[in-house]
């Protein structure tokens, strides 16, 4: 039986390769996503229609997570995440060399579908094994990760171009980004050999139990004897209940990244500005990554979710109400900067709450369907925020947004304490 410290020591000795890969693909596709756009535009999209190119990444990760579980409870995280670099170079492949804009947005789709291998197999792993007095700060690390190749990857996108003034150079930059993390992950030390599956917590029944963190020798808990779709109705309860709640998390998060935007352009902020407000929101958002695991795994999982769901619930709620008051572009920078300081605390929380509440059985297949969920609430919420602007104004829409996150800051007191396990 191995105990938490080694199996700390282990984690931290094999960190390049556990969070090595996540930060790769992170870099590569955080400096594509502000291109393709403007490369659907070149190969003849409208604006509607390079917005519907680009939501194919997201459409792509969305549907992938499903049949990511699937794999990774087959043949183990590391030939998943293997496979899914190569077919993702099959998809940089076609935007470098898209003839028209429907291979163009095929292609992303595959990226987006790579991209939810990539998340799934990592978020797996920790599942497994690392065992629950440290699971928040493990998993918030690779939200971390992942969050820093998006955040550093637009400005390696932008000083590409400076220096070559081709867009494409990005996606070039993106395919050596997966060389590298199929060589990592193929060549490097196997981090599934080395880390021993941790022992069984009670996940399963949403009970309390007592955590001794103690970890288990022995093969990757499979879905091969329960299958995906037998996995999601033997879960329901938990994926109807607290899985909703997270998807409104998610839902929140994907507005902000709709709303700051739009809301600086209505009030006639240029786009410089509104880069400079939303990078400020962005790096606020970044730097408190692994505080936030720090509170999960000290304070319990309600302490991380409920300050971010109230916290973004009042910034766009008050937001709503500064579009036409003296000063907007103040108040805009202010509640922009609450909105991150929401986020970051909520970093790693849909991670944690997903393993928290895996079957120890077929953990794989259930998170294939838990980020489908949450991937799901991430999709709707920009569909949410376009058709009440339509229908009445973007104020309302922010508005909405501030009360579906009290909504969910509700749910969450409601669930978290009836399925997570928590220590005595």
């Amino acid at each position: 039986m191995a105990d938490p410290e080694r199996t700390s020591r282990v984690l931290w000795r094999f960190g390049p390769m556990i969070y090595g890969p996540t930060v790769l693909f992170g870099l590569g596709e955080g400096a594509v996503i502000p291109l393709i756009p403007v490369i659907a535009a070149q190969l003849g999209a409208g604006v509607a229609g390079a917005a519907l190119v680009a939501s194919a990444l997201v459409v792509g990760q969305l549907c992938g997570n499903i049949p990511s579980g699937w794999a990774v409870a087959r043949v183990g995280e590391r030939l998943t995440m293997a496979i899914a670099g190569a077919v993702a170079l099959g998809g940089i492949t076609g935007m470098l060399w898209a003839p028209n804009l429907g291979v163009f947005a095929a292609s992303v789709f595959l990226i987006g579908f790579c991209a939810a291998a990539f998340g799934l197999a990592r978020h797996s792993f920790m599942t497994t094994r690392v065992p629950l007095a440290f699971r928040a700060r493990a998993l918030s690390l690779l939200g971390g990760s992942f969050r820093l190749g998006m955040f550093v990857g637009p400005f390696i996108a932008a000083g590409l171009l400076g220096l070559f003034g081709e867009e494409h150079s990005a996606i070039w930059f993106f395919a050596g980004c997966l060389v590298a993390t199929v060589l990592l992950v193929l060549l490097g030390p196997d981090p599934e050999a080395a880390v021993p599956v941790a022992a069984p917590t009670g996940a399963a029944t949403g009970s309390a139990v007592e955590d001794t963190g103690e970890a288990v020798t022995g093969s990757i808990p499979t879905a091969a004897r329960v299958g995906v779709l037998r996995t999601m109705w033997l879960n329901r309860r938990v994926l109807s209940r607290l899985g909703l709640a997270a998807a409104s998390l998610s839902a929140i998060r994907s507005a902000r990244q709709v709303v700051l935007p739009l809301w600086g352009l209505s009030i006639g902020l240029d786009a410089q500005n509104i880069a400079l407000v939303v990078g400020i929101s962005g790096a606020i958002d970044f730097t408190l990554f692994y505080a936030s695991g720090q509170v999960m795994d000290r304070f319990g999982r309600l302490w991380a979710a409920l300050p971010a769901m109230v916290l973004m619930g009042c910034g766009f709620l008050a937001l709503s109400f500064t579009h036409d008051v003296e000063g907007a572009g103040m108040w805009f920078t202010i509640f922009a900067a609450v909105l991150g300081l929401g986020n970051g605390l909520s970093s790693g929380i849909l991670l944690t709450l997903g393993a928290d509440v895996a079957p120890e059985t077929a953990p794989a297949a259930f998170l294939g369907s838990w980020r489908t969920l949450t991937d799901a609430g991430g999709a709707v919420a920009p569909l949410i925020v376009s058709a009440v602007t339509a229908v009445a104004s973007l104020s309302i829409a922010t508005a909405t947004m501030g009360v579906l996150g009290f909504v969910g800051a509700a749910a969450f007191i409601r669930w978290v304490p009836m399925f997570v396990p928590r220590k005595r």
